[in-house]
């Protein structure tokens, strides 16, 4: 079977999974998409309720990956990915109240969903290089939890070495320290003088030097990377699966900044699970809440919250989206990026915004609904949140259609992450579990440095010969 990987802006080479996955961003500045997805039927679906979380990550993944990985070793990549994770069910469901359930997705190795994605990841690139004999540059921009889930997937890969770039200040000492304590040899954390996106400018600056990029074999391992979005969609089909599908329909309210997580859940939707509303939960930084609104995606500073990891203005996987609203027309989608760099701005055309809203409910919520959430779901049910998930419930909350479809909310962290939000909103300082008990006091390894892609570079080369 071939499956054929193309860019959302027309021009760059059609690769396969294997360099899709090595390639990270496209060399037109776009990002990957399969040509075509193919469908589960219902009785596929069906078939996947006696399936464990491993077994229904083989399922769900084969359907993008062609022959050139053999289903033995993709097996075996993904056991290895969650038998780290500290529960039986990886991705366990804890019911809220008699319609809202959170979807915990935080006992991989960093306590955050990233892990799902990265711990994939990180072995499979790892293969792929192996196969290729050839080694490589792993770069990644974070704003808080991408950075320490890839840096626990990367570490000490004989194949890779890892620079992972943070906004300074603006990440959590839980985050920065399960980060910058990580001392291998092939891990370099970089604190970047500006915000989430000045960090992602850069990592998209250095991929679009093409001698750079050839030189040091450049990879990316944020969401812009096809194979993240594709072990996302594993936890959608689990959850649903759970509560009923695909007899039962289930909504999904997901906090997201960079929109890979709810792509994800579109991308479920568009292999055939039964998606009632799939609502974009977003915090005061809500680009995306305003463009469903108006058709608008209008830049803005970006704000600092309690829900720091969705501090973003440039949600990078929305251009796949854009692709699809816009019918697979690269050259609209590579004006429309090039317009948004000028103008700050862009309008979607009446069809596109339709579709946009055919597809997708929006909502923003306030630092002082976040602490509310977190406040009243601990008062009622006993259960912490991380504020990210706070945002999540207070949107799923309050814009679910009343269908009776269950509303599954993406608990996208431990609260211990937060720590300091939390304690404020709870009353409760919530406990790091065993294995990192001690992450405070451990040794950090951290360069600081101005928001200079040539700064950059300059620290690349010097650190990673080719």
């Amino acid at each position: 079977m071939t499956i054929r990987y193309i860019s959302t802006r027309g021009s760059a080479p059609v690769l396969s999974f294997e360099d899709v996955v090595l390639a990270g961003l496209a060399t037109d500045g776009g990002l990957y998409i399969p040509e075509h997805v193919q469908e589960f039927s219902m009785a596929e679906i069906d078939a996947m309720q006696s399936m464990n979380y491993a077994e229904l990550a083989f399922t769900v993944i084969s359907r993008f990956i062609d022959t050139s990985i053999k289903p033995d070793v993709l097996q075996g990549i993904i056991a290895e990915s969650y038998k780290s994770f500290r529960h039986a069910a990886v991705a366990p469901l804890k019911q809220i109240d008699g319609h809202s359930f959170v979807l915990e997705l935080f006992h991989g190795p960093t306590l955050a969903f990233k892990d799902f994605a990265m711990q994939f990841l990180g072995r499979l690139i790892d293969h792929i290089l192996d196969k290729k004999s050839q080694k490589a540059v792993v770069i990644g921009a974070t704003s808080g939890d991408t950075g320490s889930a890839a840096i626990a997937a990367c570490q000490g890969r004989k194949n890779m070495d890892i620079y992972i770039l943070h906004p300074k200040g603006r990440v959590s000492e839980v985050q920065r320290k399960q980060m910058t304590s990580v001392l291998d040899n092939n891990v370099h954390n970089i604190a970047i003088d500006g915000t989430f996106d000045d960090c992602q400018d850069i990592v998209k600056a250095l991929f679009a030097d093409a001698e750079f990029r050839k030189k040091h074999n450049l990879t990316a391992v944020n969401s812009i990377n096809w194979a993240r979005i594709v072990a996302q969609i594993v936890y959608y089909f689990y959850s649903a699966l759970a509560l009923g599908a695909p007899a039962k329909n289930v909504s999904f309210a997901v906090p997201t900044g960079n929109f890979g997580d709810i792509y994800a859940g579109y991308m479920a939707r568009r292999l055939g699970l039964g998606i009632d509303q799939l609502i974009i939960a977003t915090n005061s930084n809500d680009i995306l809440a305003r463009c469903l609104a108006t058709g608008t995606y209008s830049m803005e500073g970006v704000k600092p919250t309690l829900s720091p990891s969705m501090d973003i203005q440039i949600s990078s996987n929305f251009e796949r989206l854009l692709f699809d609203l816009y019918d697979f027309d690269g050259k609209a989608i590579n004006d429309m990026m090039t317009k948004l760099r000028t103008d700050k701005k862009i309008t979607l055309s009446t069809l596109a915004w339709n579709r946009f809203k055919a597809e997708f409910s929006a909502c923003a919520v306030t630092d002082e609904e976040t602490k509310r959430t977190i406040a009243t779901t601990f008062n009622t049910t006993g259960e912490l949140l991380d504020p990210h998930t706070a945002v999540g419930l207070a949107a799923g909350q309050r814009v679910r259609k009343k269908t009776g479809a269950p509303l599954i909310v993406l608990g996208t962290a431990h609260p211990a992450k937060f720590p300091d939000a939390v304690k404020a909103a709870s009353g409760v300082a919530p406990e790091l579990p065993p294995h990192l008990k001690d992450l405070m006091s451990r040794k950090e390894r951290c360069e600081d440095m101005a928001n200079d892609v040539s700064k950059v570079r300059e620290f690349i080369n010097a650190k990673s010969v080719a």
